[in-house]
């Protein structure tokens, strides 16, 4: 109550109005730090807009079109897809040939003899009678054909341990795959990988304990059976070879056995146009929509005479009047900004400048039917020839690739991307100077700075309103006092000459 002002009793002036009147006048001031405290927000989002969109295509550029696998993609022709599948890995060139399949890879098996076991989800003490720690060896055939030296231990308590946990331990540790057939009551082990390891390739041991002997599976009383694993047999352009599996890799694509042959298999490979073209496509149209952003934003007409609206004034305006009043107000917030047309500058030159050093002969994109576009008000966009670029992808896809990629010491001894995610860099960088990113904090970049600034302003700014206002209500009380001892002395006089 104490704070309660009560204004105009002997004067009968509305002072509270008078007093809200005189302050807006004051706050005039105010209001125009937080239309700039505004505008400086909208232009560190509008930067951050850009660097977001340069930061997008520069990752574009890294996974397509300077990425080499983008022009090693082929399409391949089989003649018997039942006997053979061919992809291709990374060979930049293309393969052709012949194959014949004498006989598949196989894996090693090994099955134990028929044991007492009925029950796999009892424990191993309570199926074979085993106490004390059980410790196991298994080594099997390794990826490259020849067995695990090593091989996989695996140590377990029969008290505690089910066959069933067991099993999946060995499963999921070691290099064979088991089976427990309860109708048999037989083991069954295979080899996850294929080949033939010499004529060992499953070596079932005990470390500790006699559990594989107890099976007899060791080799010492081994009563089951035993097939050993078999390479693949194949003859490729008329040699005859072998391999562990029957999947693998020769000059960089890949072969997969699926069937013996009866006689020859033909293989071809070409240029898979469509989708090398497609990055292509993707890395011109995502380039054309950022130098038509950035032009966009450096030539965006500015109307200072729409200024960011104050709360007030948004108070007394329709939400579509709104709107429209923001949309001009924030134009041109990046207009004819120095580190946006320096960049979009640099950007153009990386794109037409020839590249240095090259081995295919191609050293511009207008080469390969990529060039900028004749009308000026497209500002530097490109167009694409996409019959003269897909007859140049066809012809040779490592050419494009060098015009893209090539690593150089110096600019212009590199290929395009390259350049131009040197130069995204750069521009983002200088742009996080002065606009930051979300994470940043104010006074690590410049805007940041100003805005700490208009805050500090803004804060000393309405103490200062506080002080004015207080000294307002001050004076018109004391006008109150006044008038109201001028209203009693009258009231007064009134009596005395009346009495």
């Amino acid at each position: 109550m104490a704070d309660m002002r009560i204004g105009g009793l002997a004067s009968g002036m509305d002072t509270d109005q008078i007093i809200k009147d005189l302050m807006k006048a004051e706050r005039i001031p105010l209001d125009k730090l937080e239309q700039k405290k505004q505008y400086l927000e909208w232009q560190r989002d509008d930067y951050r807009d850009m660097n977001k969109m340069m930061f997008d295509f520069s990752n574009l550029i890294f996974d397509g079109v300077m990425k080499q696998g983008t022009y090693t993609q082929k399409t391949i022709s089989v003649s018997d897809p039942s006997i053979v599948s061919v992809k291709n890995i990374n060979s930049t060139t293309d393969f052709s040939g012949t194959l014949e399949v004498g006989n598949l890879a196989k894996s090693a098996t090994t099955i134990s003899g028929v044991t007492s076991i009925t029950d796999s989800s009892k424990t191993i003490k309570d199926l074979m009678g085993l106490t004390g720690t059980q410790k196991i060896n298994i080594k099997s055939v390794l990826k490259d054909g020849t067995l695990d030296p090593k091989g996989t231990s695996i140590e377990f308590d029969p008290e505690k341990e089910t066959l069933n946990s067991l099993i999946s331990k060995i499963n999921q540790q070691s290099g064979v795959s088991v089976f427990f057939d309860e109708k048999s009551q037989k083991f069954s082990f295979t080899a996850k990988n294929s080949g033939d390891a010499t004529g060992n390739d499953i070596v079932l041991s005990d470390e500790t304990g006699t559990f594989f002997d107890s099976l007899q599976l060791t080799d010492s009383n081994f009563s089951g059976v035993r097939q050993e694993g078999v390479n693949a047999t194949f003859t490729y352009n008329g040699l005859t070879t072998t391999r562990p599996s029957n999947t693998f890799t020769i000059n960089g694509f890949e072969l997969t056995l699926k069937n013996e042959s009866t006689g020859p298999v033909t293989f071809t490979s070409a240029p898979d146009t469509d989708k090398i073209l497609d990055k292509i496509v993707k890395f011109v149209d995502e380039y054309n929509k950022l130098i038509e952003k950035v032009n966009g934003e450096v030539n965006e007409k500015k109307y200072r005479d729409f200024q960011p609206l104050t709360a007030e004034q948004k108070e007394s305006m329709e939400e579509k009047e709104i709107e429209l009043w923001e949309e001009k107000s924030r134009s041109g917030t990046l207009r004819n900004d120095s580190v946006l047309t320096s960049g979009l500058n640099k950007m153009r030159t990386d794109m037409y400048t020839p590249i240095a050093g090259g081995t295919s002969g191609i050293d511009q994109l207008a080469q390969i039917g990529i060039k900028t576009s004749s009308n000026y008000l497209d500002r530097g966009k490109l167009i694409i020839d996409e019959s003269k670029l897909k007859e140049a992808i066809s012809k040779d896809p490592n050419a494009i690739y060098e015009i893209f990629a090539k690593d150089g010491a110096t600019s212009s001894e590199q290929g395009i991307a390259r350049r131009l995610r040197d130069t995204l860099k750069d521009t983002m960088d200088s742009i996080e100077q002065k606009a930051g990113k979300a994470s940043s904090t104010n006074n690590t970049f410049t805007l940041g700075r100003l805005l700490n600034n208009m805050d500090s302003q803004m804060d000393r700014f309405e103490d200062r309103l506080i002080q004015v206002e207080d000294r307002y209500w001050r004076q018109f009380t004391a006008m109150e006092k006044a008038i109201q001892r001028s209203n009693e002395q009258s009231m007064f006089l009134m009596n005395q000459f009346g009495g």
